[in-house]
């Protein structure tokens, strides 16, 4: 196995592990293997009719063999997200995909941070770790979700949540979550009204500064287009593309 290769596959089980852990914040949702293919989605429930979307990742295995997979094993409302290395050409892939049945759905950057050298750039606004309950459910209020559990807001947590404040009023939010090893960072958000005052960079400083004192070996994050303009200034480096398709007979992720 090639280097690349290696540290591609390293990045795809902290996506995989880290991004399973953050929606198993509603119901358990598992990440596991099947053959070369990761997957993601749902445990066990008692009514099939309640099971949310599932994810597959693929990464140097042939459309076909893919597909041949996904099929035998695949819940309604599935997509099949193919991780490229940055560098190589994707035009194959898409087309492959596109002649068994699949339409392309979104493409996503997959970046790394390996923590060794984290930009500290002056920060507008304050920033702060959430870990009072009455912060939590503030931030709940705005996203419009059950507030972070008590036993995620102390030191020790293995889910970090962030948020940028102009005076007591959060503007700005990203989460950090612990897996194999390292951390999965995920709802990047700044709001419309403070964007391009650097808060958006403050709040990733102060949580790279974080997920290396707690001993990860690195970041991984995907990112539309938007993000993949400010990672690389917090030393985030693009590892490849994340394609990710739907198959036209199905209703996808």
């Amino acid at each position: 196995m090639t280097t690349a290769k290696r540290d591609i596959e390293v990045a795809i089980d902290v996506f995989v592990h880290g991004f399973s852990a953050d929606k198993s914040r509603s119901f358990p949702y598992e990440a596991s293997r099947v053959g070369p293919l990761w997957l993601m989605r749902d445990a066990e429930r008692k009514n099939a009719r309640d099971y949310r979307g599932e994810e597959w990742v693929v990464h140097d295995v042939t459309a076909e063999e893919a597909d041949a997979i996904v099929r035998q094993h695949a819940r309604p409302g599935f997509a099949v997200s193919v991780v490229i290395a940055d560098g190589e050409q994707d035009q194959l892939v898409r087309t492959a995909y596109k002649a068994l049945g699949y339409r392309l759905l979104r493409t996503e950057g997959f970046f790394v941070q390996p923590l060794r050298q984290i930009p500290d750039p002056p920060a507008a606004v304050s920033v702060e770790r959430v870990q009072t309950v009455e912060r939590a459910a503030q931030l709940a209020k705005i996203i419009r979700r059950r507030p972070i559990a008590a036993d995620l807001l102390g030191d020790g947590a293995p889910f970090r949540q962030y948020v940028a404040l102009d005076g007591d009023a959060i503007v700005g939010r990203v989460r950090s979550i612990d897996a194999v090893g390292a951390t999965w960072c995920s709802a990047m958000y700044v709001e419309p009204s403070h964007r391009r005052r650097g808060i958006g960079q403050a709040l990733m400083s102060k949580m790279l500064q974080d997920d290396r004192a707690c001993g990860s070996r690195c970041s991984v994050l995907m990112a539309t287009h938007a993000g993949a303009l400010l990672y690389p200034r917090m030393g985030y480096e693009r590892i490849g593309t994340l394609l990710i398709f739907g198959p036209k007979s199905r209703t996808p992720l």
